[in-house]
């Protein structure tokens, strides 16, 4: 089995980002995007899929957070396209739901080649940290466009809203995990068509 690691760089007027991720790692990290909490939830995602993500990100903070969080959602979208590669042998869809205290998070993953976004949930407050929780929307948008996948995100239940985006972000690390993961019955890729 080949490596399936990707590097990415992106320099805009907004953001100067350089990110590596292997998807077949040991889930260890070292993310700086200038926002805490979500460092804290790049670090998780890559706990919890088994993904070794390196991100350094310098935006323009003194605006707001919008473009360092959406700029990394493109990022990394395009890293995980990248690293899949062709997806021969690979399961293609995962699914997960994950219980965080009173955060119940569900996630589903098609790395069909279309992008989609299905997202439902109704944050409670406007802020998690230095995060506008917006933003949490924008960032699986970008990751889901950028990677040509299907994402659905749906909270069924949570209070807490540091707790709801852990579950999500986490959700969708397992989730993810499922898709990219190898099952011996796939010669080929798994589509009627021949190629996905």
């Amino acid at each position: 089995m080949k490596d399936r690691i990707a590097e990415m760089k992106r320099k805009t007027k907004e953001t100067d980002i350089a990110l590596t991720l292997n998807l077949d790692g040991k889930g260890e990290s070292a993310v700086q995007t200038g926002i805490g909490f979500f460092d804290h939830m790049l670090e998780g995602f890559a706990k919890h899929g088994f993904f070794d993500l390196d991100c350094k990100v310098k935006g323009d903070l003194q605006v707001d957070g919008h473009h360092t969080v959406e700029d990394t959602g493109i990022v990394l979208g395009r890293a995980i396209g990248q690293a899949v590669g062709e997806k021969q042998g690979i399961r293609r869809y995962g699914y997960f739901i994950l219980p965080m205290d009173d955060a119940l998070c569900l996630c589903a993953v098609d790395l069909c080649g279309r992008p989609y976004l299905n997202f439902e949930c109704e944050f409670t407050a406007e802020r998690v940290g230095e995060l506008e929780t917006e933003l949490v929307r924008e960032f699986f948008y970008a990751v889901s466009y950028s990677a040509g996948m299907n994402l659905h995100i749906k909270v069924l239940s949570g209070s807490n809203q540091h707790h709801v985006i852990e579950a999500m972000f986490k959700a969708f690390a397992k989730a993810l995990d499922m898709a990219v993961g190898f099952d011996e019955r796939i010669t080929d890729v798994l589509s009627t068509k021949g190629s996905l």
